[in-house]
């Protein structure tokens, strides 16, 4: 990505941005679009190739950004990134915590409670501890790991910010995800926590909460296997006034707004829906 490409005009040249879940879908754009601001980029993910090919698609664009492989459930893991991350590039400015995500193991194979009609169909009842455990630690634990190790390089300074990925389960759960929607719900909650607690350090704090947007994580549930949409995504589309999924890059304008301290320096503690008016449709 060119900085002539960015949805919004945003010099973030010396800043360092720490990106996890970086190798995924969405976030993988955002580093892009923070680097074509000018930002120096670490790309932290589980998977290093992944974070890997981030970096080189940064560098060849002409931004500066450097993969690390970093477990956000391991404090010893991140803090091996953060040791390295300062030596190649400096203290945090801001934090983007972007790992996350949904679990089979967490999810229920009917909207509704009804007696199973076979053995594979999975409801409330068949749910268990680890799989609810998986995905409550993987969106909010990680969050808050990663931001105790990386947020200490934020204090005493200037124009610092953390920006968490919420969802519109926070706002009214879905169907079938209940493990998912109660974590992000947790996040859209730390996120006004922590923006309190460190409103005092100019460390503002915010969240995006993304509508729908058709990535890999949720294919199976957006698609059959033929490429035809499922019944799911025909009540998302008829519940989104847009009439559509959302599209990866429309998720960089609040990203970098939100980021910088000039264009919103007095923003702290906001959950920003981008769903294409999902939230404010009754339905009717």
């Amino acid at each position: 990505m060119k900085k002539e490409e960015l949805p919004i005009a945003l010099d973030l040249s010396d800043k360092v941005v720490v990106i996890t879940g970086a190798g995924g879908v969405l976030c993988s754009r955002m580093a892009e679009a923070y680097a074509a601001a000018g930002a120096k980029v670490a790309i932290l993910d589980l998977r290093l190739p992944a974070a890997t090919k981030v970096e080189d698609i940064i560098v060849k664009d002409g931004g500066t950004a450097k993969a690390y492989e970093a477990n956000c459930l391991d404090r010893a893991s991140l803090e091996k990134a953060h040791e390295a991350i300062l030596h190649d590039l400096g203290p945090c400015d801001i934090l983007v915590n972007g790992a996350g995500g949904n679990s089979p193991k967490a999810t229920t194979t009917q909207e509704f409670y009804a007696p199973k009609q076979n053995e594979n169909e999975i409801s409330f009842f068949d749910l268990k501890p680890e799989g609810f455990q998986f995905v409550f630690d993987l969106n909010l634990l990680g969050a808050w790991l990663t931001t105790q190790v990386f947020a200490k390089d934020m204090l005493g300074r200037k124009e610092c910010s953390i920006l968490n990925i919420s969802s519109m389960n926070a706002f009214t759960p879905l169907t079938k995800i209940p493990a998912y929607s109660a974590a992000k719900a947790g996040v859209s909650n730390f996120t006004k926590w922590l923006a309190t607690y460190f409103a005092t350090e100019n460390i503002r704090v915010n969240a995006i909460a993304p509508g729908f947007f058709s990535t890999t994580q949720n294919h199976a549930l957006l698609w059959n296997e033929d490429g035809a949409p499922t019944a799911r995504t025909a009540k998302i589309l008829r519940n989104t006034p847009m009439n559509r999924f959302g599209e990866t890059d429309e998720l960089l304008g609040a990203t970098l707004f939100l980021s910088d301290a000039k264009a919103a320096g007095f923003i702290t503690g906001v959950i920003l829906p981008i769903d294409g008016g999902f939230s404010a449709y009754s339905g009717v």
